[in-house]
C-alpha cells in the first residue's frame, strides 16, 4: 500500500472523528444556480428554464418508475444547491411539462471543470479502473488538464453504473436502497431526489439523527444488509459515512458512490472495505449501540467471503 493513499485518509479519524470532507450543507433558498453551458439550446428567455436533456443523455434501468417525468416537451428548472463537494457539487432541479401536472425533482450531480477541480482522494479508488488506450492512460496518470477530465468521467460513469446495478438488485429480492439513477450525461448525473418532494426538503443524513435504542438497531441492521449486497455485487463502498448514508421514511438510503471500489480487482479493496465498516461502526457505538452486535472485524471477513475475496 502505498503511503499517500490509505493512511493519508486513515489520518483524517485520528483524534476528533470527521466522517467526511464534505460540507454538510443543504438546499440554500434564493440562492440561484445556473446551470451548466447547452450546446444545443438557449434558455427560455422569459423564465431561464432549458429543455429537457432526456433525449441525448443515456438512461437508468429500465422500467423506468412511474414518477419520472421523460417528455420531450419537459423544462428544467433549477432551484438551488442541496450539497457542496470537493469535487462536486449537488443541484434540485424540477423536470415539468408545462401547462401539465407532470413534474419531478431530481438531484443532479456535476463534476466541476478540470481547472477547478480537486481529485484529492483518486489515486486508490482508480487502482482496477482502466480505459482501453494508454493516451488516456497516461494522462491520467500524469493529471494532465485532460487526464482530469477523464477522471472526472470515470467517476461519474462508475457512479451510474454501480447505481443501475445496485437498483436492478435492490428491485429483487435483496434488501439495498439507492437513490434510482435517471440518467448520465458527461459528467452531469441525473438522481432521483430523495426527501420530501412538495417542499423539497432533502432527507436527513444518518449523521443528523440522533436514533432511540430501537431506531439505532434497525438502521444497522439495515446498514448491515447493505453492506452485504454490496459485497456480494463485489463493491466495497470506498468513502462509507454517516453523511452519505440519508434515512427517509425510517429506510436507509446509501448515496454518493463515485468511488466505488471493485473489491477483487483493486490490490487495496479489502483495505477500503474494512475502513468502511470501521468508520460506521464507530459511529453507531458512539450512538449507543451494543459493542457485542458491532464486531467490524468480524463483519468485514463476511464481507470479503461473501465478495469472494477469502
Amino acid at each position: 500500500m502505498r503511503d499517500h493513499d490509505l493512511p493519508a485518509l486513515e489520518r483524517r479519524t485520528r483524534g476528533k472523528i470527521r466522517f467526511d470532507d464534505d460540507e454538510p450543507q443543504f438546499l440554500k433558498r434564493g440562492r440561484p444556480t445556473e446551470p451548466p453551458a447547452d450546446p444545443d439550446g438557449e434558455p427560455d428567455p422569459d423564465t431561464g428554464d432549458r429543455w429537457s436533456s432526456w433525449d441525448d443523455a443515456v438512461h437508468g434501468p429500465q422500467p423506468c418508475p412511474d414518477w419520472l417525468v421523460t417528455e420531450l416537451a419537459a423544462k428544467d428548472t433549477e432551484l438551488g444547491v442541496l450539497k457542496t463537494g470537493k469535487e462536486a457539487d449537488v443541484h434540485l432541479v424540477r423536470r415539468a411539462v408545462p401547462e401539465t401536472d407532470r413534474s419531478c425533482l431530481l438531484a443532479v450531480k456535476r463534476y466541476r471543470d478540470a481547472e477547478h477541480r480537486l481529485f484529492h482522494r483518486d489515486a486508490g479508488y482508480l487502482e482496477g479502473r482502466r480505459v482501453r488506450r494508454s493516451r488516456e492512460n497516461r494522462a491520467m496518470a500524469g493529471r494532465t488538464a485532460f487526464g482530469r477530465q477523464m477522471i472526472a468521467g470515470q467517476w461519474a460513469a462508475a457512479e451510474f453504473a454501480a447505481l443501475t446495478r445496485l437498483w436492478e438488485i435492490g428491485a429483487g429480492h435483496d434488501r439495498i436502497a439507492v437513490p434510482y439513477p435517471v440518467q448520465l450525461r458527461g459528467t452531469e448525473l441525473m438522481l432521483e431526489f430523495v426527501g420530501d418532494a412538495k417542499s423539497g426538503q432533502a432527507a436527513p443524513r444518518l449523521a443528523q439523527l440522533r436514533p432511540g435504542p430501537a431506531e439505532l438497531r434497525d438502521l444497522w441492521g439495515q446498514l448491515v444488509e447493505a453492506l452485504r449486497v454490496l459485497a456480494r455485487a463485489g463493491y466495497a463502498h470506498g468513502d462509507l459515512s454517516p453523511y452519505n448514508l440519508l434515512v427517509h421514511d425510517g429506510r436507509l438510503v446509501v448515496i454518493d458512490l463515485p468511488q466505488v471500489v471493485d473489491v477483487v480487482a483493486n490490490p487495496q479493496g479489502p483495505e477500503f472495505l474494512a475502513r468502511d465498516v470501521r468508520v460506521v461502526g464507530t459511529w453507531f457505538l458512539a450512538r449507543g449501540l451494543a459493542a457485542e452486535q458491532v464486531d467490524p472485524a468480524a463483519l468485514t471477513g463476511e464481507l470479503l467471503r461473501e465478495a469472494g475475496v477469502r
